[in-house]
């Protein structure tokens, strides 16, 4: 199974410098809605916008949730502003966003796709209790790929390698991704990983995994470290058989949506 960085290495090229613009992209502004006293959290990917997560979202909020999908800083505008960017960038977008929903609800869960889920962790790490339940889409916190070694060097030769974006089975579905990736920001996230990994029995929050089975960007390593390292004791693992990579917009999103509600209402409060 191809991994998260081979499928990018596999793809060198070397590009013409992108310009850069901070023009939002249609469908990847963020995404606030709801009045419930539960709020969720949602997180999308590395290269790709809120329109990942907006389904979803729609979905939880029509259930009476609070919902916020914020956009990740450098996302949904060009990969080379994602360039100037680093994992605490990202990190504090979502802290903020969390702080915000835990100042307005009396329940705040999160949900995370892909490197949203691995933000998703380092907040469940750092927030404890707060948090009162996560959901994982094809979290991503290693690879086993050992050319992910040659990112801290690579990325002082070469801007962007081309992108990794529409792993989706279901025909006709563009998630709106880069179309490139930059390593500089490749690199912080392999930072992130690191920073996460160090903690990961920290995590103590319930549990709702979901793994595609067929994932051409991330390898099944990552679930397995999360899963073995966690300290939670309500953890479901739920295999995607008919979805790659971005679940939450291929054959099984509806899945997920009804299976995240039914995980958030048994564990909403009296």
């Amino acid at each position: 199974m191809t991994s998260f960085l081979q499928l990018v290495l596999s793809r060198w090229s070397t590009s013409a410098v992108a310009r850069t613009s901070a023009v939002v992209a249609p469908e990847a502004e963020p995404y606030h809605a709801g009045t419930g006293r539960s709020g969720v959290l949602l997180i999308h990917g590395f290269t790709g916008s809120p329109r990942s997560m907006r389904a979803w979202a729609e979905h939880l909020e029509a259930d009476g949730f609070r919902v916020a999908v914020p956009r990740l800083p450098g996302h949904g505008t060009s990969w080379s502003e994602l360039a100037m960017t680093e994992w605490q960038d990202w990190y504090g977008s979502v802290d903020r966003e969390l702080a915000a929903l835990l100042d307005s609800c009396d329940q705040v869960f999160v949900c995370g796709l892909s490197m949203g889920a691995s933000l998703a962790l380092l907040l469940a790490e750092r927030y404890g209790d707060d948090i009162a339940g996560l959901v994982l889409v094809n979290a991503v916190v290693t690879t086993t790929d050992k050319r992910a070694r040659a990112l801290p060097v690579l990325r002082l030769f070469l801007r962007s390698l081309a992108g990794i974006s529409n792993d989706i089975a279901k025909p006709g579905v563009d998630e709106g991704a880069y179309d490139r990736s930059p390593l500089r920001a490749a690199y912080s996230m392999t930072k992130l990983w690191r920073e996460i990994r160090q903690h990961l029995d920290r995590v103590t929050q319930p549990l709702l995994v979901f793994r595609s089975v067929q994932d051409h960007t991330v390898d099944p390593s990552s679930c397995a470290t999360i899963l073995a390292a966690v300290s939670s004791t309500d953890v479901h693992e739920q295999l995607l058989h008919r979805s790659y990579h971005v679940a939450t917009m291929d054959y099984e999103a509806d899945e997920i949506f009804a299976s995240s509600t039914a995980f958030f209402r048994r564990l909403l409060k009296d």
